[in-house]
């Protein structure tokens, strides 16, 4: 069914409105995926902030034109899928984990930071850690030395601690009378 023209103006509109706030786009040919598998697909880029898009190529040149995803606008041919995350890697890891259990759907390429990305990018885009993650990380990086030298401390404390404890009083020592 084709879209009359204020149909594709909306079109445009909203994804040139995605592309702006998107870091990352990720393009994947999904020739002969079933409903049941795009539906999957559709639910598992939702819950991980991910807006998957069909679109006329077309459309989609149009959309992107000007933005930093302009420099993939030469690849957009054929039955592809549009990702696009706010997320840095969201889009990406959402696509490379599906196409690992799904041989239909086929990484394209993509584009992050202006760059274009070949599928290789994209997959080492998606082995990147989540922001969470490696927020995460560097906070424990922060604390490991903090915790050392706080546990070397207790050591040194509980070291002094039983050396200058009162010296036991002799044996044969006359007990104090008060």
């Amino acid at each position: 069914m084709s879209l009359n023209r204020s149909e594709k103006e909306a079109v445009i509109s909203d994804v040139t409105g995605l592309a702006a706030k998107a870091q990352t786009l990720v393009m994947a040919e999904y020739r002969g995926i079933t409903v049941a598998d795009m539906t999957r697909l559709r639910t598992t880029a939702r819950n991980s902030g991910v807006t998957l898009s069909v679109l006329k190529n077309t459309l989609a040149r149009r959309a992107v034109a000007g933005s930093a995803f302009d420099i993939v606008s030469d690849q957009m041919t054929g039955p592809l899928i549009y990702s696009f995350s706010v997320d840095a890697v969201a889009a990406a890891k959402v696509v490379a984990e599906f196409a690992k259990t799904n041989d239909k759907l086929v990484i394209r390429g993509g584009a992050y930071g202006g760059k274009a990305l070949d599928i290789n990018g994209v997959k080492q885009l998606a082995s990147i850690p989540s922001k969470e993650v490696l927020l995460s990380q560097l906070l424990g990086l922060m604390q490991s030395p903090i915790s050392r030298t706080a546990r070397v401390l207790a050591a040194l404390a509980e070291k002094r601690g039983e050396g200058a404890a009162a010296p036991a009083a002799p044996a044969d020592a006359e007990p104090a009378v008060a």
